[in-house]
């Protein structure tokens, strides 16, 4: 029984710690996305987010990839700037396994299975959006967001990080409905 106890707090802990990112999109619905053939970073913008540098360039890096990937090149005069913004949040998760009710013989309180078992855990949840701006209007033209935890494992930053701007990018540009 104790081995069915932990064995279902680890999978709670497996489950959360892959747990995927989570995307959303927002555009100007009255924007030609196929105008925009060009883009560069804002570094204005960027130095305000509040992330480590090595993040920043990995972020960047990554973003860099995926436009590329999609037909886009970088310019000194671009049509698009390409901005970033972070947040973070600590969560902290309580699970509590038999506390005494539901098992034995009928139903309600058990005596013999008194004195169940807390988990706490804490993760760190991040956000990052990818704001893209018209270059000419200096004009939001469309934003992804991503939400996901994160790792504090230096050999995973990039993977992970390559996840979240993987799947914001795959927003970008917007199909019409």
């Amino acid at each position: 029984m104790k081995t069915i106890k932990i064995l279902a707090v680890l999978l709670v802990f497996a489950i959360t710690s892959c747990s995927t990112v989570r995307v959303n999109s927002d555009y100007d619905k009255s924007v030609n996305f196929s105008q925009y053939k060009t883009y560069a970073f804002h570094k204005s913008g960027i130095d305000k987010a509040e992330i480590s540098d090595l993040d920043k360039k990995r972020i960047l890096k990554s973003i860099d990839a995926q436009l590329s990937a999609k037909g886009m090149t970088k310019s000194e005069t671009p049509d698009l700037l390409v901005n970033i913004f972070t947040k973070e949040r600590e969560r902290i998760d309580v699970n509590q396994f038999n506390a005494g009710w539901g098992y034995g013989w009928g139903y309600g309180w058990n005596p013999y299975l008194w004195g169940g078992r807390t988990y706490v855990s804490s993760s760190t949840e991040g956000t990052l959006y990818i704001d893209l701006i018209d270059a000419k209007n200096k004009e939001l033209i469309w934003e992804g967001m991503g939400t996901g935890y994160l790792t504090q494992d230096t050999h995973k930053k990039d993977e992970r990080i390559n996840e979240f701007v993987t799947k914001i990018i795959a927003e970008f540009p917007p199909q019409s409905k």
